[in-house]
């Protein structure tokens, strides 16, 4: 059993049975007669330290000693005092000799000692990191003795642990006891376990042991002593061999070395209390301290005092040891945001110092407190998250992207603020690479189709260069159904000169996802009516961009004339120079709004030469009236065609195809509402008037021939004459002529076809009248309406 148990605090792990933790290795210095182990919990392997402390006799002052400091571990709770775990005590037996040892399992911790060798830290980042330490061993001490009445008794370096965020805390309780000032007759020890105090540590009142002199001395006189014993050790860098030692103040600090000279006053009621320590001593006002003061009493601040303190965070931290601003500061920063008590500029000096440390440490201390503060309301935290996104946005995970981030980015694209529409809008260069293809379709296309109509033109700009650049993270289907329609129905025809080039950028960039049917039906005929835009830049971009479309043509018809199968597949060449690729935003900022001119509409394309519509090699299926399916019709013969018809909503983006039905709000918002430009069509009886006035004159037809057939015969003739040449139907919503009317007048009257319409008055036609060589009207059953005021001579 001895072996086993020794086997143990070898750091075997094995463990014991009444403790649930492993033991690992010791460190090398403690505290008196205690071990400091490392170790970790046996449920989750999160970190502890553990202290043993053995002896071989049940009566042993040690092992007494031992469990006082247990109880006083357990019971006294402050942030600078040693945060207390678990406990056990365990008997093992070698023979006749039975041996008990005491666990302690604390929060991590590592010796004070040998924490300083690690940071290695030097001149006044020493001296801050220093000030700060015994700021806080001097409140752990004013703590016990002012508020419980407790003396520690022997406050000196190996007393002090520090944690893992680089806080000093106060340990090793015990010789604790109350202080008993009120019994001044009595003549016994005050401090039961004085003996295991350092003859180098004691006052002299202690060392004589005048426990009447103690009874009558302020209950912080032997323990400011010891803080005098802590500071001479910090600074000199070894171990305290004698109390005359004390004497030599060559290595204190010059700031310090008046309160350390009265914390070692030999008069006992002299000596400096700790609390005054803590508040009168110019050696604690430094940066460090200050601004870690200042981060754990946030809540009492206003928003004036955070939004100033955080302004200045991110130059203070340059200044400050790096170590403690990422072990110490960065936590208190990080925590701050997330439960909302750190304003918005916080998140600079957040990602500043996150950016000092590795990228796996960035994962696990960082990231995290992004993903949530993306769920906040505050949009100035949302601004900030969004203009800093290159800082972070490689680190977040596809999934959480998708499921974590995004859901809330989304609601910018919608928020009445058009800067935060412009951030989240750029955002999506980052975040749509890591987006599955059910969220790019079934949910940022429709986003991105509302911005490519947006009030805001450099917001619309943007949207164009945007979808140029994710085009390559959109599968087949979605590229086709809305790349082109996209490009030119909108960005092309877009009254803002700068969103009529970005369209023409961005189809150069994606022309290796269309086939020659699309380029020579859909894409060229809008580009050449730029080439007359009112923008000279857009004009040269218009030419380049149809020299670099007519050479994939030509190249797919020297393909097929040399009979490569493959010549009607898509044919990518490389793009022109410019027009490689999308390398920035073409609006930096909504402040640009352009001028006057390039506000205006294309007046020379509008007036002279309209713009060409958009076609579309597709047909249109309604299913249902949410669901629009599209069906290719790539097998026609384009050379028996005619000029392709005006396309309808096919040239919006209309329900992706893949298999995602959802519900909206409007049917209209994606760019299944986006109808071409035409010329302005005139009214349907002028333009029937028009038609009839420009047929040649019909040849007299031989008699017994009925009208209604030359008629027919007409209509037939004026088909073939211009059908392969006619205009597209107009896309207009009044309603054709009445068919039924013509039809009337088609057996009577040769002319009815272009006749005017019939008048919208109640007049009687002349036919209807009295007049003369009428025929008299045939006379209706039933009753007849009396028209009194004529005069028949009745």
């Amino acid at each position: 059993m001895f072996k086993f148990l020794k086997g143990v605090v070898a750091g075997s792990g094995a463990g014991i049975k009444d403790l649930p933790y492993n033991i690992g290795e010791p460190y090398s210095s403690a505290w008196g007669s205690w071990t400091h182990y490392r170790g970790t919990s046996k449920d989750d392997g999160s970190l502890v330290s553990i202290f043993s402390l053995s002896g071989s006799n049940a009566q042993d002052g040690h092992l007494a000693a031992g469990r006082n400091g247990v109880k006083r571990l357990r019971t006294v709770r402050h942030p600078n005092i040693l945060s207390f775990l678990h406990s056990t005590e365990t008997e093992t037996f070698d023979g006749s000799i039975t041996k008990v040892t005491i666990y302690i399992v604390t929060e991590p911790v590592m010796p004070l000692s040998e924490k300083i060798k690690e940071l290695g830290l030097e001149g006044t980042q020493r001296d801050e990191y220093y000030a700060w330490g015994l700021h806080q061993i001097a409140k752990a001490v004013s703590f016990l003795n002012n508020d419980c009445k407790l003396v520690h008794g022997n406050v000196c370096l190996f007393s002090v642990v520090v944690t893992q965020t680089l806080d000093w805390k106060l340990h090793a309780f015990d010789v604790l006891s109350e202080f008993d000032g009120n019994s001044e007759a009595s003549t016994g020890p005050m401090l039961q376990y004085e003996w295991l105090i350092g003859s180098q540590y004691k006052p002299m009142e202690l060392s004589k042991s005048d426990w009447a002199l103690i009874r009558k001395s302020p209950p912080w006189a032997i323990d400011s002593w010891g803080l005098g014993c802590l500071i001479y050790e910090l600074f000199s860098g070894m171990r305290l061999a004698k109390t005359e030692d004390l004497r030599n103040t060559a290595s204190i600090s010059k700031s310090l070395l008046p309160d350390y000279q009265r914390l070692l006053s030999s008069t006992p009621a002299r000596r400096l209390n700790a609390s005054k320590l803590i508040d009168n001593s110019e050696y604690f006002q430094n940066k460090l301290v200050e601004t870690i003061q200042f981060m754990e009493i946030l809540n009492l601040k206003d928003s004036v005092e955070k939004d100033t303190f955080f302004r200045k965070l991110p130059n203070l931290a340059e200044q400050l040891p790096r170590q403690i601003v990422l072990k110490k500061l960065l936590p208190l920063l990080a925590s701050a945001l997330e439960f909302g008590s750190a304003a918005a500029p916080a998140l600079t000096a957040l990602l500043k110092m996150g950016s000092w440390l590795s990228t796996e440490e960035f994962n696990v201390k960082v990231l995290p407190t992004i993903v949530k503060l993306f769920a906040s309301n505050d949009r100035a935290i949302r601004v900030g998250l969004l203009q800093h996104i290159e800082q972070f946005g490689e680190s977040l995970s596809t999934q959480v992207v998708d499921e974590q981030v995004y859901p809330h980015v989304a609601t910018g694209f919608s928020d009445t603020s058009a800067f935060l529409r412009e951030l989240t809008l750029k955002s999506m260069l980052l975040l749509a690479p890591k987006l599955s293809q059910r969220t790019i379709s079934g949910s940022l296309l429709k986003y991105l189709s509302k911005l490519q109509v947006d009030e805001e033109p450099a917001i619309r700009t943007n949207t164009t260069i945007l979808l140029g650049n994710i085009a390559g993270y959109l599968n087949d289907g979605t590229r086709k159904r809305v790349l082109i329609n996209a490009f030119t129905v909108r960005a092309l025809r877009d009254t803002f000169s700068p969103a009529r080039g970005a369209g023409i950028m961005a189809l150069c960039a994606t022309s290796s996802y269309y086939d020659t049917t699309e380029i020579a039906t859909r894409i060229l005929p809008n580009v050449v009516v730029l080439t007359i835009d009112p923008d000279g830049e857009v004009r040269s971009k218009a030419f380049q961009a149809i020299d670099q479309f007519l050479q994939i043509v030509k190249q797919d018809h020297e393909k097929i004339n040399t009979g490569d199968a493959s010549g009607t597949s898509s044919i990518g060449i490389p793009s022109i120079p410019g027009n490689a690729s999308l390398l920035g935003w073409a609006m930096s900022s909504l402040t640009l709004k352009g001028k006057a001119s390039e506000q205006a509409p294309l007046a020379s394309a509008n007036t002279s030469t309209p713009l060409a519509s958009a076609t579309s090699s597709t047909s249109l299926v309604v299913d249902t009236p949410d669901t629009v399916v599209l069906h290719a019709n790539l097998g026609s013969d384009l050379t028996d065609q005619a000029a392709p018809s005006s396309p309808t909503s096919t040239d919006g983006w209309g329900e992706l195809d893949n298999g995602i039905n959802e519900d909206h709000d409007s049917d209209k918002d994606g760019w299944d509402d986006v109808e071409p430009l035409e010329e302005q069509k005139p009214p349907p009886a002028l333009a029937t008037i028009q038609a009839a006035q420009k047929r040649p004159v019909s040849q007299p037809k031989p008699q017994g021939v009925r009208t209604k057939n030359v008629v027919k015969a007409t209509k037939v003739e004026d088909d073939d004459l211009w059908g392969s040449i006619a205009a597209p139907a107009p896309q207009t919503s009044s309603k054709p002529l009445n068919l039924k009317q013509a039809a009337m007048h088609d057996d009577d009257d040769p002319w009815a076809a272009i006749a005017a319409p019939p008048p919208t008055t109640k007049a009687k036609p002349l036919s209807a009248g009295r007049g003369r060589g009428t025929k008299a009207a045939v006379p209706k059953l039933g009753a007849q309406r009396i028209n009194r005021t004529s005069s028949t001579g009745l």
